[in-house]
């Protein structure tokens, strides 16, 4: 008896080994957390390629001028970036003296190796759905010129510019931000999956399931602390976007 019960329990930690090993990690911005480095940046994405995850994710915006740009927030340093010139932005600086990426140049960073996934968050433009259709179609165009298609997964946001996407690329990996639709609508959409919120999949226990049922795939963020982490895991997500890359690497490892 005592032996049939180790072998249960010896199993079981295999199922759950296997589980957790099976969910890849995205970086949230590049590695900056625990590196100090700017997030979005350069050397934040060349971290994540160091720290060979599966993938690193990028924001990406339309300046008043029609250059794609790679950051999180609406403003650059004080600079409104849709309303304003890519030269204009270049007025300005992250603190390791890198100036903001262009699209095209962050990309090509990111193609000189082949393993770490490229994320392109399109950004929603605060000028209006126009601006940002605008944006997907020049993202798209870029992936294009550059060959990198096979490097990057899309995701937004904006509904409307999932579909853009989709409409401009029927084999680009596209996944839905928001949290607004089931993963029934989803792959109605033909979107390749969601990257929801943790609170959102909380709220909705079932999405995960439905989701992997309908062979969509499951992306959950920002998964920073060690209990959402090990929640998330045993959930069998396929990604898990993070802060705290190096600490979810470490939680995985434990189990």
């Amino acid at each position: 008896m005592k032996n049939k019960t180790l072998v249960m329990l010896t199993l079981l930690s295999a199922v759950s080994f296997a589980s957790f090993a099976q969910t890849q990690i995205i970086a949230h911005r590049g590695v900056w957390k625990n590196t100090n480095l700017p997030q979005n940046s350069i050397a934040s994405l060349n971290a994540a390629v160091e720290q060979k995850l599966w993938g690193s994710e990028f924001d990406v915006h339309l300046t008043k001028d029609d250059v794609l740009v790679i950051n999180h927030d609406n403003d650059f340093y004080g600079i409104d970036i849709a309303t304003s010139t890519y030269e204009e932005l270049l007025t300005k600086k992250h603190p390791n003296g890198e100036k903001i990426p262009t699209l095209t140049e962050y990309l090509k960073e990111g193609l000189k190796q082949k393993d770490v996934k490229l994320v392109l968050e399109l950004k929603t433009n605060k000028l209006g759905t126009e601006r940002t259709l605008k944006a997907a179609d020049l993202a798209i165009a870029t992936v294009k010129e550059l060959k990198a298609k096979n490097a990057v997964e899309y995701i937004a946001f904006s509904y409307d510019a999932c579909v853009r996407l989709r409409e401009l690329d029927k084999k680009a990996k596209i996944h839905y931000l928001n949290g607004d639709k089931s993963p029934k609508e989803l792959k109605d959409a033909k979107f390749d999956g969601f990257d929801y919120n943790l609170s959102v999949l909380k709220k909705h226990p079932t999405w995960i399931k439905e989701a992997k049922d309908l062979k969509l795939k499951t992306n959950v963020w920002t998964v920073n602390t060690e209990a959402d982490m090990i929640f998330f895991l045993g959930e069998n997500v396929d990604y898990i976007t993070t802060d705290q890359p190096e600490l979810l690497r470490t939680v995985k490892e434990k189990k």
